[in-house]
């Protein structure tokens, strides 16, 4: 009979583990939710400062609007 009261509480100490893993996982999550969102308004403004940068350079309608090693004139 008493080896059902231990593999109850090894089954609840299980349990105890997960949740506290879950935790975790859970918060470092959110974490790396707020640094992508930092870094995304980051890139957003350079990218801005760029192409304010550029000026007429990048109203050539392509991605960057910086010239290619081949576009040399």
């Amino acid at each position: 009979m008493s080896w059902i009261y231990v593999a109850v509480a090894l089954g609840v100490a299980g349990l105890a583990v997960l949740g506290f893993a879950t935790a975790r996982v859970l918060t470092e999550a959110r974490r790396l939710s707020d640094e992508v969102r930092r870094a995304s308004a980051r890139i957003a403004s350079s990218e801005q400062t760029l192409r304010l940068r550029n000026g007429a350079k990048g109203s050539r309608g392509d991605e960057s609007g910086l010239p290619a090693a081949y576009d040399r004139r």
